[in-house]
């Protein structure tokens, strides 16, 4: 397959794009991203000799540029995102364009050029907090943030393309994620990295979130599976059936990181902060996917890697993250 991965860069779409030109000989790989703050070409860097993979700057609301890429292609995989929700609490404006914007330009180009499939990767957060059981596909969208607004709008938005004109595309919508090359900002290599230098660990409010942890690379073969075997028009929850508070996770990661548990700092909650979050996988699990990770064993993997791979992540934690990160927890936690 020739595919256009857009948001490549970024951490679940370079492990992806890594996972296809592994598993796939036979595939190529044009990738367009933006490189925001959190798209990083040193995420594939291993990869730049390759010459079934071509990296190409530039934004998915460039409609032209779309146009020239998506020509020839046999799928479109949508990566591109705003991804986190204390960002779209203190600046919206980014996410609708990328999720709203962007995913209207992306289906205009899918449609008018008959590429044969687009998958458009979301997230379990449109499904809003769940208390008890959990969601499966048909389950009503309540999104709280605006980053989850923006992604179910981009879903919406898809699926009329399927209604309407019959686009062909399909969904994914996966639970958090954690795993090499994801930007320290989010709670895993955040605290992963503050560990590694003593430094404290800020746990929203009471730490009794819940949410479930699935594996970046378990989500690359399930979206790889979507991508060649899922049907139109359907939507595919993604989990990695590890539902663990935050406090809970924030002591494993200190156990595994051989640091005490001193280092956890409780801050201010922030605000419409979702209680928990649970998918039912059982959909994708009927086309043959199931994790392979055990949660314990790819935390563990995790955390070494983010040890050995200091030369990559300290560089992301100064600038503009310091300065992020100041606002959002303040200079003293």
């Amino acid at each position: 397959m020739k595919l256009l991965v857009t948001g490549g860069a970024g951490f679940i779409g370079s492990n992806f794009i890594r996972y296809v030109l592994n598993t796939h000989a036979g595939d190529t790989v044009v990738n367009l991203d933006k490189l925001t703050y959190a798209g990083n070409p040193a995420n594939l860097a291993d990869l730049s000799g390759d010459p079934r993979y071509t990296f190409v700057k530039g934004d998915i609301c460039d409609a032209a540029l779309v146009r020239d890429l998506v020509h020839g292609v046999d799928a479109v995989v949508n990566f591109a995102a705003e991804s986190h929700v204390d960002r779209s609490i203190l600046a919206p404006d980014a996410f609708l364009r990328t999720g709203v914007d962007g995913v209207y330009v992306l289906l205009e180009a899918v449609r008018e050029l008959r590429v044969p499939r687009m998958l458009h990767i979301s997230t379990d957060e449109v499904y809003g907090s769940i208390a008890e059981g959990s969601a499966d596909e048909l389950a009503p969208l309540k999104p709280t943030s605006p980053y989850s607004a923006a992604k179910a709008s981009g879903d919406l938005l898809a699926l009329a393309y399927v209604h309407t004109h019959g686009t062909p595309v399909v969904i994914t919508r996966s639970s958090n994620n954690f795993g090499p090359y994801q930007y320290p900002e989010k709670v895993i290599p955040l605290f992963v990295t503050n560990a590694l230098d003593d430094e404290p660990l800020p746990l929203y409010g009471d730490g009794k979130n819940v949410r479930d942890w699935l594996y970046v690379l378990d989500n690359c073969e399930a979206i790889d599976l979507v991508l060649r075997r899922g049907r139109d028009g359907e939507i595919y929850n993604i989990g990695g059936g590890h539902e663990v508070e935050n406090v809970a996770l924030t002591r494993d990661i200190l156990r595994h990181a051989g640091k005490p548990s001193s280092l956890i700092r409780p801050v201010k909650d922030r605000p419409g902060h979702d209680r928990r979050y649970s998918v039912d996988c059982a959909k994708v699990r009927t086309l043959g996917w199931a994790p392979r990770h055990a949660f314990n064993d790819a935390l563990a993997a995790t955390v070494e890697w983010y040890r050995r791979h200091e030369a990559w992540w300290r560089p992301l934690k100064s600038g503009e993250f310091r300065a992020y990160y100041d606002r959002q927890y303040g200079h003293r936690i």
